[in-house]
């Protein structure tokens, strides 16, 4: 399928993979405002992202002295444990041979290099290309190198299927009006309705999206409502740290969910969330982070409330016939570099509507 609107990197996902491989520098080899946005956000949560800051007549007579330079200056100013080089579309087509560069930079930090460009469909191509050389340096085991790519397809499926990447072009939207939402979510805690809260998050995104179950329990602690997280600490050294970190968040809050899954398992977790819920048989459901995941045969006839990160993700959730469709726009910005559950507004907007006496 050819996509109309835009999707995301493979080289930003290899950034992202980098940091969760607990690599301490990552040098883009490539031009200076290439996935800059990423690259400033990812600083911000402890990975410094360097770039050799190719310019066009090293386009043609090749770039591996910047490259070498700039392994060796991270190696001296930074004291890294780990680095690794990533690739672009210049490195691509110039051919650059980045194993070759670290090996003559003559630094002693392992480093990996990843050989990737953004001309992939999929952005999954770039967490291969980051696992498969971390593979190869036992910074994972081949078990780990095998799961991943299990979740990686699980995910990719999803969203071919009832996610963002479903239709050719799918229109942005913010989604309804939380108020209104919140409002209606709380006159069904209140009524004494069975209820099911779920937490199917995507890695970090769940520092926000755990506030929104924790809202719940706060605005209504006595409503019979069932909570669920994917927090099992499974996966990259990263994903497991925060699954700990947000888990015990929870529980210090008063919130004890029930565990299925892990922070990187959202694509693969939906018929164990599903199956989760038909056993409870609520009369109304709160799916936060990757609602989609979950089968459409196990939420028909429950009254959905849908919260997710992404805009184009508003029109299919309510092609699943999720009633309540809401967006937090800025959660990926407010959770990198987080340590701590960050509070949503959509939670900030339950407590506000309170139905403690």
């Amino acid at each position: 399928m050819k996509y109309m609107h835009p999707r995301p990197s493979s080289i930003v996902a290899a950034l992202y993979t980098a940091r969760d491989l607990e690599v301490d520098v990552a040098v883009l080899h490539g031009p200076s405002g290439c996935s800059f946005k990423h690259a400033r956000l990812l600083e911000e949560d402890g990975m410094r992202v360097l770039t050799t800051s190719l310019a066009d007549h090293e386009f043609i007579f090749g770039g591996q002295q910047p490259l070498e330079g700039a392994l060796r200056y991270a190696e001296e100013h930074f004291a890294p444990r780990r680095m690794a080089v990533i690739g672009t579309c210049v490195s691509m087509i110039i051919g650059e041979d980045l194993k070759s560069a670290i090996s003559s930079a003559g630094i002693t930090t392992p480093t990996i290099a990843i050989e990737i460009h953004a001309g992939y469909p999929e952005n999954i191509e770039g967490v291969l290309a980051t696992l498969e050389p971390a593979a190869e340096a036992g910074w994972i085991s081949e078990e780990e190198l095998t799961r991943q790519k299990y979740l990686l397809a699980a995910a990719n499926e999803v969203e071919h299927l009832r996610g963002a990447a479903c239709q050719p072009y799918i229109e942005p939207s913010r989604g309804d009006l939380k108020h209104r939402v919140a409002q209606r979510l709380i006159e069904l805690a209140e009524s004494g309705k069975k209820g099911v809260a779920v937490m199917n998050a995507k890695k970090e995104t769940a520092y926000m999206f755990a506030d929104e179950l924790l809202a719940l329990n706060d605005a209504c602690p006595s409503a019979d409502v069932d909570y669920v997280a994917n927090l099992e600490p499974r996966g990259l050294p990263k994903v497991r740290q925060d699954a700990v970190r947000i888990l015990n968040g929870m529980e210090s809050r008063g919130v004890s969910p029930e565990l299925i899954g892990a922070l990187d398992e959202y694509g693969a977790n939906g018929e164990a969330l599903g199956q989760f819920m038909s056993g409870i048989a609520p009369d109304y459901a709160l799916i936060v982070g990757v609602p989609h995941a979950i089968p459409p045969g196990f939420t028909r006839g429950i009254e959905c409330f849908s919260i997710t990160n992404g805009p184009r993700q508003v029109a299919p959730l309510r092609d699943l016939g999720h009633q309540h469709v809401i967006v937090e726009v800025d959660l990926h910005p407010r959770t990198l570099g987080v340590r701590e559950i960050v509070e949503s507004e959509f939670g900030a907007i339950l407590r506000s509507m309170s139905c403690r006496p």
